[in-house]
């Protein structure tokens, strides 16, 4: 099959141009600066209002990304955690639907005590010191806030989001809780399992009692070992895949995740979602299998 031709849209490039500025830890004036640019030029090539093409090209290479991939042509490939999940509310900011294969549970359905307990584990996770320590600090605040806004949009628009999650990976979670090293206390590990043993229990209650617009399912079976997302939008479809993990054991340090509109691909894991979620327990048998795991493996669960 042919990929279509797919028209450029330049409010997307400055979006793309803003999420991988932030992906290499620049801020605007910086990044203005090493382009010989004022930051008032640049937040208007940020919002799309590319003046040339030889801006593009210094743009790419002062950032490190292929003019393709800033443009959106063809596979955008997206190589820091940062820069992909700005990507992934950027796509969400314009989507009527999100369908995803998550581990252990998709990060727009989580608590907010769930960001609290994830910014302490990517801190604990941090193996740089010294010099090196402050930078990796600040990514994780970045990327917190990312997320942040992720969260309060989906809240906000609520978009239909259908959730398929691993059996194993929620398994894992309820056994360790989230973690970002092995050698932690006994008391922060059981009060890492007590918190996910909450945020399972929250699957389950959206099994048994699914608000409007959200559809979980749980499956049993392998699952690729990378997560998946279908944007679909009113003019089209895109699909994220991502190494980056914001589960049991987040990784948010090294990855190459891929973003496209090419047909093939989004037939492929359409049909590979459709598939899994036509196995997946749902609704009440769904929230009897979690229970289920939840007495078997929920710290203190009975």
């Amino acid at each position: 099959m042919q990929e279509s031709s797919t028209p450029i849209r330049f409010s997307e490039i400055g979006e793309r141009l803003r999420a991988f500025r932030m992906g290499r830890g620049l801020a605007p004036e910086d990044l203005a600066g090493r382009l010989g640019i004022s930051r008032a030029a640049l937040y208007r090539a940020e919002k799309g209002q590319i003046p040339k093409i030889e801006t593009l090209i210094r743009i790419s290479d002062v950032l490190g990304v292929s003019l393709p991939t800033l443009l959106g042509v063809g596979i955008e490939y997206v190589d820091t955690a940062i820069a992909f999940f700005e990507r992934m509310r950027q796509l969400e900011e314009t989507s009527h639907q999100i369908v995803g294969l998550f581990g252990p549970i998709s990060y727009l359905l989580t608590s907010d005590t769930y960001d609290a307990t994830l910014r302490e584990v990517l801190i604990e996770g941090i193996t740089e010191t010294g010099s090196g320590r402050a930078p990796a600090l600040n990514a994780v605040e970045t990327l917190m806030d990312v997320l942040a806004a992720r969260k309060a949009a989906y809240r906000r628009k609520r978009p239909l989001i259908a959730s398929l999650v691993s059996s194993a990976d929620i398994e894992r979670f309820l056994l360790h809780g989230l973690v970002g090293r092995h050698d932690l206390l006994p008391e922060t590990i059981a009060r890492r399992r007590r918190e996910a043993l909450t945020e399972t229990r929250a699957i389950r209650d959206l099994l048994r009692d699914p608000p409007i617009g959200v559809q979980v399912g749980i499956v049993r079976e392998t699952i690729p070992a990378t997560s998946f997302q279908i944007f679909r939008q009113p003019d089209r479809a895109v699909l994220a895949i991502s190494p980056f993990r914001l589960g049991e054991q987040p990784n948010v340090r090294v990855g190459a995740a891929l973003i496209t509109s090419a047909p093939e691909a989004l037939e492929l894991h359409e049909s590979i979602a459709q598939q899994l979620w036509q196995r997946a327990f749902r609704g009440s048998e769904g929230a009897d299998y979690l229970d289920d795991l939840i007495r078997r493996y929920g710290i203190g669960a009975s």
